[in-house]
């Protein structure tokens, strides 16, 4: 199972959020680009970055540090937060980034979200982030009557390159992953499930392992120092599913 850490960009600085609360907000790096390199000797073989006033103010508002960070490493990153027009599309993948992910414009604007997938095959992710297992969009200041798992089964025929399923209730809180919900998402799609929010230990990184899941984003515990990351890539490597 593939580790990825996060990277969540806010007004220029490396931070964490408690839940998807901006009023919760951790600073932990002042350079996002020297916290990716970090990454990346400690092992890293791909980052999940978001940029969290983006995703508030629905345009990309981090692209130089974001591209910044896709020239300095030699690993791939994906990209979530505020793409809402197929020119940040582009724009972010000629920077170097390797896919992005989008959430809400894939609720609330299923043709293009379909027509951007059919145009950039195998460079988007649909991002789901799920509260109490309903679509959250809007950087997650909104919560909609939609199921995630329907919103999932809507797109399961396109050319995307994986699927990251953030539960929001467990984001930030190191209280463990809600498997119930991963699983669930899991069966709603044939390609890849990137899992995120609660991982707090070890214990549950070889959970997700053993399970099958193909990926997982850890934030709030590697900047806790809950664990080292040689630590959760070896957990995620040793367990076979089963």
């Amino acid at each position: 199972m593939l580790i990825l850490p996060a990277i969540d960009i806010r007004n220029g600085k490396c931070v964490r959020l408690q839940q998807g609360d901006y009023n919760q907000e951790t600073i932990y790096a002042d350079s996002p680009v020297d916290m990716a390199k970090h990454w990346v000797q400690h092992g890293a073989e791909f980052l999940h970055i978001v940029d969290l006033d983006g995703a508030k103010d629905k345009k990309p508002t981090n692209l130089a540090v974001i591209r910044e960070i896709a020239q300095s490493i030699a690993i791939p990153i994906e990209v979530g937060g505020g793409i809402r027009n197929q020119e940040t599309i582009q724009n972010y993948l000629d920077a170097g980034v390797h896919r992005l992910v989008i959430g809400t414009l894939a609720h609330k604007e299923p043709d293009w979200f379909r027509e951007m997938s059919q145009r950039f095959p195998q460079k988007l992710v649909l991002g789901i982030d799920g509260r109490d297992g309903f679509v959250a969009t809007e950087g997650w200041l909104e919560t909609s009557q939609t199921p995630a798992t329907d919103l999932a089964k809507r797109y399961a025929e396109l050319p995307l390159s994986a699927l990251v399923y953030t539960d929001i209730a467990k984001d930030g809180m190191l209280e463990g992953p809600n498997i119930e919900e991963m699983e669930a998402m899991r069966r709603a799609v044939p390609f890849p499930l990137v899992v995120s929010g609660g991982i707090s230990s070890l214990e549950d990184v070889q959970q997700l392992a053993r399970r099958g899941f193909s990926a997982c984003i850890i934030g709030k515990a590697l900047y806790e120092n809950r664990f080292p990351l040689p630590d959760a890539i070896a957990a995620g490597m040793t367990v076979s599913p089963g």
